[in-house]
């Protein structure tokens, strides 16, 4: 056989009949080495967008314009938190489905509060508390890669928070790491594998219980001093800000402030570097965790200079993040997922009479007697109500069952109770939840309750009353203003584009997915974004 002949060949098996037509085979898109889940704690579009004049070109400029970024983000249930932000995020489904409906819930069997990563089986790692994910009901994204790759991918979770660390982490994860709030160490979990050796080595050298009492927060530069974009109270210009960590809750203090970003890239390129992250044919996940939050979950109105600055040296930690990717995997190999938690903590509490706004305090715990009260009256002798936490009513299910009592006609007496309290604005039942899932402005309100663990009545506070649980010795203002928050994916294959209509975050995880050639998690319905 000549030369020419097998040449010939050669070139004929790169094309192929189309409609009956010759064309050009195409390589399939590369499978990115890398995906950087970045979910940012509390990020708002309307400050990211207000500081701008504090950016470089590297961190949110380089995500906006080398990116494809949709501009409204939002999550499908009401009132996300850390938790059921990243449980959302990573399962691309809702807490009706994925059990995670926030930081805490209560046990119905033992009435004691649960938080979402707790479990006694698996002891901690530099750390006294107990975590696993096993609340979390279904599979996540990160699980899904695990299992396409037979167990050969690499998963790591990094975050300030234990919540945010383990779900990131999922269930297959290789490891979650997270600050502990004692010991300033990198905790773990013998839930996961081995705690790796490059940790270990991190928090011998590197920890930061050795470095916090050196550690100054003070504005990054000049810049960020004559900038001026919360109005003082007084007219006068705000002083520069100067914070050291030395109280006996140092860790939680520092936790809750611009700094720890850096502790996070510092941890992240340690992984990215001893591990090896995205330099085989088999992808790696690295999901890390940012805060964007007011200093100490204090008011942003307080402490403008700090929320600043917080904005300006995310601008810096995300463009060394990028950089230092680069250099080691390389942009094109790499896929970033930037977004937020959707949330904002640090609502400032006010005396809002004095401008004649309704207002007032509405007490859950006074309610919860009230209605018992009620329902004695009623029904006669006994304890129908068991506990209320947040804005949740919990009834005695095996009460109202021994009594024969139609549940029904209880949770609307209840629901006809209740709406007559001053500061509700209305009240919804679990089973007013279920029937109207399709129901418009019900459908968040459902999606973020979990028959497991939600409660029996749902106590919705008018805007502008303040929320107070008195055995938490908690209270909250009641706002429903809409917060908007950016959605950015950048890196391999990624064409930059704006994209200003509504996008849910169930849909990130299905978009990843696609983008791996890997099946979506075993509980997301939703399709993938294009790009």
């Amino acid at each position: 056989m000549s030369q020419r002949f097998l040449y010939s060949l050669l070139v004929l098996a790169q094309w192929s009949m189309v409609n009956g037509q010759w064309s050009m085979a195409q390589d399939a898109p590369q499978v990115p080495s890398l995906v950087v889940n970045i979910v940012i704690d509390q990020l708002r579009s309307d400050y990211m967008d207000a500081f701008t004049p504090l950016y470089g070109q590297g961190g949110f400029q380089r995500l906006k314009e080398q990116g494809r970024f949709y501009s409204q983000a939002e999550y499908p249930f009401s009132s996300p938190d850390r938790a059921s932000a990243m449980a959302c995020l990573m399962t691309g489904t809702s807490p009706y489905v994925n059990g995670i409906v926030a930081e805490h819930w209560l046990d119905r069997q033992t009435l004691l509060p649960v938080f979402c990563v707790d479990d006694d089986t698996y002891p901690g790692i530099m750390t006294d508390e107990k975590s696993s994910p096993k609340h979390l009901a279904v599979s996540t994204i990160s699980d899904e890669l695990k299992i396409s790759s037979e167990g050969k991918s690499i998963v790591y979770s990094i975050a300030p928070t234990r919540e945010a660390a383990v779900l990131g982490a999922g269930h297959a994860g290789n490891c979650a790491f997270w600050l502990d709030d004692w010991t300033g160490k990198w905790a773990a979990t013998i839930y996961y594998d081995n705690y790796p050796d490059w940790a270990t080595d991190y928090d011998i050298r590197l920890s930061l219980d050795s470095r916090i009492d050196d550690i100054q927060w003070k504005p990054l530069n000049d810049q960020v001093t004559n900038f001026q974009y919360f109005v003082s109270t007084s007219g006068s210009k705000v002083k520069p800000f100067s914070h050291k960590f030395n109280s006996n809750r140092k860790y939680r203090e520092f936790k809750a402030t611009a700094c720890v970003n850096d502790e996070v890239n510092l941890f992240a390129k340690q992984a990215i570097e001893k591990a090896g992250l995205g330099t085989d044919a088999v992808t790696d996940m690295l999901t890390l965790t940012y805060y964007a939050g007011a200093y100490d979950h204090q008011s942003a109105m307080t402490f403008g200079m700090e929320m600043q600055d917080t904005y300006a040296r995310l601008d810096r930690q995300l463009e060394e993040l990028f950089n230092f990717v680069d250099g080691k995997v390389g942009m094109d190999k790499t896929l970033f997922i930037v977004t937020s938690t959707g949330y904002f903590d640090s609502e400032e509490m006010m005396d809002l009479s004095k401008y004649r706004i309704p207002t007032g305090v509405f007490s859950i715990t006074k309610a919860q007697a009230l209605l018992n009260m009620y329902l004695i009256a009623v029904y006669g002798p006994g304890d129908y109500v068991e506990t209320a936490i947040d804005n949740q009513i919990y009834l005695n299910l095996k009460l109202i069952e021994n009594r024969n009592l139609n549940l029904t006609e209880v949770l609307d007496r209840c629901s006809a109770f209740l709406i007559q309290l001053s500061g509700v604005k209305d009240v919804y039942t679990s089973q007013r939840l279920a029937l109207g899932a399709g129901t418009p402005g019900i459908s968040k309100l459902r999606n973020a309750y979990n028959p497991k663990c939600s409660g029996d009545i749902l106590v919705q506070v008018s805007p502008g009353w303040v929320l107070k649980d008195e055995d938490k010795h908690e209270q909250s203002l009641s706002r429903e203003s809409y917060l908007s928050f950016p959605l950015f994916f950048l890196g391999a294959g990624i064409v930059p584009e704006k994209v200003r209509i509504p996008v849910s975050i169930d849909q990130v995880a299905p978009t990843i997915a696609q983008a791996l050639r890997i099946r979506a998690p075993n509980a997301c319905p939703e399709a993938p974004l294009n790009y």
